[in-house]
């Protein structure tokens, strides 16, 4: 009974360590940077097809039939202004999240906005899209805003340069979200006999639609070659899912796991889904390493500033001639 006791402790000692031990924020003001980033970039992709996707005269009129819990924005609001209002919203939103503005209402925004444009024409869209839907869901509880942000220039701009350490249990969900998308993705992908074969990397580059260079019919051909990448791709999905939760392995799966998606998104249109993995593997940086990081990025430019500041000074300091007063 006492061993289990221990046990038990241990392990509650653990989860309580892993998910609420203080640490700095420094790795989460650089992920809600860098998703601000790519949510506004997102936003802006959608504004040449923006009406033509999901207004009222365009290639989807009404909204589709959905289940009654899936409710979106403009499955309710269908009209063009109601569109563009949107639109602003989630664009204005994610301007907010990358300069730190309020961090926590802006993902609440973004999360609406990316719904209201999934459910209104759904057929437009891909897991990218998804996978950034989520990420907005952990950053309205994550407290991003408390470094590198525009909230704590305002609140004390002395500090600024400051990480406070909080609870990092919204950065180990994000973590742990990860491992999930990977697994998950191994698990389809293992249901289909393509996968299982070694050929659906040749289907995969045969999709002429959806590749960037449709040369790659030469690779497609090549049955030894497809079956390596089939078999390489369920094999880089599983060992980052897996570890990545290793210290020492963990640069270098998520180093592999970077080109993986880097081939990816050079080769075949996958929307935002690579460009959400790279943001989402920014939830592993070292807190440590962050940190010094930025504060040597600061010092440098404070470095490069500083003669230029320099000569300014000394150019305000040179007086000039006095006029000539003639005489008359």
């Amino acid at each position: 009974m006492g061993r289990v006791r221990r046990l038990l402790s241990a392990a509650w000692g653990g989860w309580d360590r892993f998910f609420f031990t203080p640490t700095s924020t420094a790795p989460l003001a650089i992920v809600r940077l860098a998703y601000g980033l790519i949510v506004t970039l997102w936003t802006l992709t959608q504004l040449p097809y923006l009406f033509t996707f999901y207004g009222p005269d365009g290639v989807l009129p009404a909204p589709p039939a959905l289940d009654p819990w899936q409710w979106g924005l403009l499955t309710t609001l269908n009209s063009v202004p109601a569109v563009a209002v949107v639109f602003l919203a989630t664009l204005l939103a994610g301007i907010a999240l990358a300069i730190g503005a309020s961090p926590r209402i802006a993902a609440v925004v973004v999360l609406l906005g990316l719904i209201a444009f999934e459910r209104r024409n759904p057929f437009v869209l891909n897991s990218g899209d998804v996978l950034l839907r989520v990420m907005a869901v952990y950053l309205i509880f994550a407290p991003s805003g408390d470094s590198l942000s525009w909230d704590r220039w305002r609140r004390d701009r002395a500090r600024f340069w400051e990480f406070p350490r909080r609870a990092p249990w919204a950065m180990r969900m994000l973590q742990i979200q990860v491992s999930i998308i990977y697994l998950a993705a191994v698990w389809a992908k293992l249901q289909g006999d393509v996968w299982r074969n070694g050929t659906a990397l040749a289907y995969a580059l045969r999709m002429l639609d959806q590749l960037r260079a449709p040369s790659l019919e030469v690779i497609a051909a090549h049955g030894l070659l497809t079956e390596w990448l089939t078999f390489g791709t369920l094999l880089i999905e599983l060992s980052v899912a897996i570890l990545v939760w290793n210290r020492k392995l963990r640069p270098w799966v998520l180093g592999v796991g970077a080109l993986f998606h880097l081939g990816i998104e050079v080769f075949i249109m996958v929307g935002f889904f690579s460009i959400g993995m790279w943001v989402l593997y920014l939830v592993f940086l070292s807190p440590d390493w962050t940190e010094r990081t930025v504060l040597r990025l600061r010092d440098r430019w404070r470095a490069r500033r500083r003669p230029e500041a320099e000569d300014e000074a000394s150019a305000s300091d040179v007086k000039a001639p006095e006029p000539a007063v003639s005489e008359s």
